[in-house]
């Protein structure tokens, strides 16, 4: 999928899932069928504003060239999801693919119902119709909990069985998420509270901003051991962390978390509501980057949010995140490399992949303003300090536009990948943290594309679309 050239909109990316026009926010249900990805999204087809929610729907046989499909789920007039069709899942239930999500009526203040959608013909590998069931199977949190919040299911199986987490938050304001067991889908058990924000592990890793748990997420490591990954809200969207751990049968029916560690999933303040899709041997990650500009620029261009490039990820042996692009993102890449060399002064395209290894302080520098301010990654590879310095472009909102810092092991050496689509910037530190942030190009700003530091190693591609046959 490429849309536009982005010579008519330079902040526009290219090469990530969007819809040609108009919202997006989170992604939902990653799934695998017949031989393609699928990748569903929350869209107003009618406007770049949060309203009027339906689910997008895109597949790819090859993780970077998307193919759109016709809008796969719809507010019903006088359903449960009349006021919209809000995140889930899908899951292949009994050779049907399935989509699990939150619907909300024009009442719901926070309280979703989990509702079912059928695919129309299994045998169709672009899934392009769906069949929504007309009664939610779960209408609301269950009796007994003081939950305000309440949405998003995520199914798995653990133990040979087929379980779904909800995201919570108490009255109290304790975050939390809610296991449920659905080994028949249309019949679902609440059976306990997973984890909530009291847990100590968890209040290390977050803090205790948060009020409410939104799209709970859970992958299975190749080392056996469990991460759950959590979006931040605190009266909105702010940020997202991760917990590992292990799943643990504490009665009949019942399963908790046992958390040994966490973090922030991303370090950027443009990363929200991640969805992952198991597969044999890896686990992938696609999360929503929203806009961090003004409502009426945004209006101007027509078009609101994008989705991240596919994440591979795991744990390290430590407990921290391992997090590295998809393979696949490299299919993207120019024959030829437009740079090389450290030094080298060439004007960048308008999306690229740069790698650099850094073996003494360095820095890159991305983009300069009329005024002579610099958008810049610095590096230091002994202390194991990276730094992306975007002070010169203001951000909207109530996060603000400090420098980012993040500290991973030091060493001899330290490689940073940078995926730079229009207005996307996505920043790897060797396969230990993540930072997303959105930067927008003014009409006087200079492209620019510099690494210096003694011994560096840089290559930039630039994206296009892979070629076929």
């Amino acid at each position: 999928m490429s849309h536009a050239p982005a010579s008519l909109d330079p902040n526009a990316p290219r090469f990530r899932v969007r819809p040609p026009a108009n919202w997006v926010n989170d992604p939902n249900g990653p799934f695998r069928w017949r031989g393609r990805h699928h990748l569903f999204y929350q869209h107003n087809p009618d406007a770049p504003v949060h309203a009027n929610v339906h689910w997008g729907h895109v597949s790819s046989a090859d993780l970077v060239t998307w193919e759109h499909h016709p809008i796969a789920l719809t507010p019903t007039p006088g359903g449960p999801d009349e006021a919209g069709c809000w995140s889930g899942c899908v899951v292949d239930d009994d050779g049907v693919p399935t989509a699990v999500y939150t619907g909300i009526d024009h009442g719901h203040t926070g309280l979703g119902t989990v509702c079912l959608a059928r695919a129309a013909d299994p045998d169709d590998p672009t899934l392009s119709e769906w069949r929504p069931l007309p009664t939610p199977v779960v209408s609301g949190p269950p009796a007994g909990l003081d939950v305000v919040m309440f949405r998003d299911p995520f199914v798995f199986r653990s133990g040979g069985r087929r379980w779904a987490l909800l995201g919570a938050g108490d009255a109290d304001g304790t975050p939390s998420v809610l296991l449920y067991d659905c080994e028949d889908l249309t019949d679902w058990r609440f059976a306990c509270v997973l984890l909530d924000g009291n847990d100590p592990v968890a209040v290390e890793a977050f803090g205790d901003r948060a009020v409410g748990w939104e799209c709970p997420q859970m992958y299975a490591t190749a080392g056996g051991e469990w991460v759950l990954v959590v979006s931040l809200w605190d009266g909105d969207p702010w940020a997202t962390g991760y917990l590992t751990g292990s799943l643990v049968p504490c009665s009949e029916g019942e399963l908790r978390f046992q958390a040994r560690g966490g973090g922030r999933l991303d370090q950027g303040r443009d990363f929200y509501a991640p969805a992952v899709l198991q597969e044999d041997g890896r686990a992938l990650m696609w999360g929503w980057s929203w806009e961090a500009r003004e409502q009426g620029e945004v209006d101007r261009a027509g078009w609101a949010g994008v989705l991240s490039a596919p994440r591979v990820v795991d744990v390290h042996e430590d407990g921290a995140l391992r997090v590295a692009p998809a393979p696949e993102l490299e299919l993207l890449r120019a024959t030829e490399p437009f740079v090389t060399a450290p030094g080298e002064k060439v004007p960048p395209p308008d999306a690229y992949d740069l790698t650099v290894i850094a073996v003494a302080p360095t820095t890159v520098t991305l983009l300069r303003s009329a005024t002579g301010a610099e958008l810049t990654v610095q590096l230091d590879p002994a202390g194991g300090g990276v730094t992306l310095d975007r002070s010169g472009w203001p951000r909207t909102g109530r996060e603000r536009a400090e420098p980012i810092e993040v500290r991973v092991p030091g060493g001899p050496r330290l490689d940073v990948r940078i995926l730079l689509d229009g207005s996307l910037l996505e920043l790897f530190v060797g396969d230990r943290a993540t930072v997303t942030e959105r930067v927008y190009r003014r009409p006087d700003d200079v492209p620019a594309l510099v690494v210096t530091g003694a011994g560096a190693a840089v290559t930039g591609w630039e994206l296009v679309p892979p070629t076929t046959g």
